[in-house]
């Protein structure tokens, strides 16, 4: 049986501890990522993996769910019990609904990513928004995307608001952080093609060859993709536009890409 321990004071120091993992620098130090709500953390657990800790506000929560959480979470070192207001203390959603649970972080250095015969590698190079990242990780997952790699310091996998808008997927596929320099080296030393989206492209997206092992490259929101990568590329398409803007949102771009390739797969 898990230890149980109850929490009601505000200023409880691991209250203290999980509110300080909302800034960057305290996520990283401690190593782990938080999972907020019902319906992600049990996509996650049904995975199979185990929290190191799991906090719930029983008077918060619905009662056709909480029997199945809490038979999912019987192999959690501790079960913290909280009080509603300390809940929303360290809850970070508007809404929330009384789950969370404490994960080892998922990020994987890039040489432990592994691949199929067939790969397809999704790419984010310099994204910061939380929004477009939990976009690719959902679009990797229903495209059947062997990982996601960041290349670039930028990339927060762990902010819970990357949980939050991937919903939970960020512990559910690989996800590899590198340099740009570190990237291009283990795609090409795995035989992946490098595709990268620009508007100088001549090749529409549609009619390149992507049934074959390929790392789609989505940029940054403001700059796109690095010149680095430009040269690296094998492969650079353009993506039609016949409206005033001459770019795509990051994720949405990303996901056109996946899908033409899976569509190609098929």
């Amino acid at each position: 049986m898990p230890e149980l321990v109850y929490l009601t004071s505000l200023q409880n120091p691991r209250l203290k501890a999980l509110v300080a993992q909302r800034r960057h620098k305290q996520r990283e130090a401690r190593g782990t990522i938080l999972i907020e709500g019902r319906a992600e953390l049990e996509l996650v657990l049904t995975h199979g993996l185990v929290p190191k800790s799991v906090y719930y506000a029983p008077d918060m929560m619905a009662p056709e769910s909480s029997q199945r959480l809490l038979e999912l979470v019987t192999d959690a070192t501790e079960h913290v019990v909280l009080s509603p207001e300390a809940f929303a203390k360290v809850s970070y959603r508007d809404s929330p609904d009384g789950w969370l649970g404490e994960f080892a972080s998922p990020v994987l250095p890039l040489s432990k990513l592994k691949i199929g015969s067939l790969p397809l590698v999704i790419v984010a190079e310099g994204i910061e928004k939380p929004g477009n990242l939990g976009a690719l990780l959902r679009t990797a997952d229903a495209v059947g995307a062997d990982g996601v790699v960041a290349a670039s310091e930028i990339t927060d996998w762990l902010n819970p608001n990357v949980v939050r808008a991937s919903k939970g997927t960020v512990m559910t596929l690989p996800v590899a952080s590198c340099s740009t320099s570190e990237l291009v080296t283990w795609a090409h030393g795995h035989g992946l093609k490098i595709v990268v989206a620009t508007p100088e492209a001549e090749a529409n997206y549609t009619e390149v060859n992507l049934a074959q092992p390929i790392a789609i490259v989505v940029g940054a929101e403001h700059s796109g993709v690095s010149e680095e990568l430009k040269a690296a590329a094998d492969i650079t398409v353009s993506i039609p536009m016949t409206g005033t803007i001459d770019s795509l949102n990051a994720a949405t771009a990303g996901a056109l890409l996946a899908y033409e390739a899976l569509r190609q797969r098929a």
